[in-house]
């Protein structure tokens, strides 16, 4: 999900497209190549994540909620990838 790569390619700078997004209750412009739809979702999750936690935790600010949201969001991301790779592990041994 390249939202901000700095090596890009001429073609790839001219696929890139902002799409305006609201996270927290604020508005940012992302810069990307994915498709709108995906970069919305993106968004929505995140935005999804960091309402959940702070239901929680309700005395965090707006950077302590940032950085929970992205601990969060990386240990979903490890546990996922470990998955991932023990079904590709399993795969090749049945190969």
């Amino acid at each position: 999900m390249p939202f901000c790569r700095r090596n890009v390619s001429v073609t790839e700078k001219n696929k890139r497209k902002r799409i305006e997004v609201k996270i927290n209750r604020r508005k940012y412009t992302i810069v990307g190549t994915e498709s709108k739809e995906h970069i919305e979702l993106v968004a929505k999750l995140v935005d999804d994540k960091m309402n959940e936690i702070y239901e929680a935790n309700k005395h965090l600010d707006t950077t302590k909620l940032a950085v929970l949201t992205a601990v969060n969001t990386m240990n979903d991301y490890l546990k996922l990838k470990a998955d991932y790779d023990d079904l590709v592990t399993l795969i090749e041994e049945e190969k």
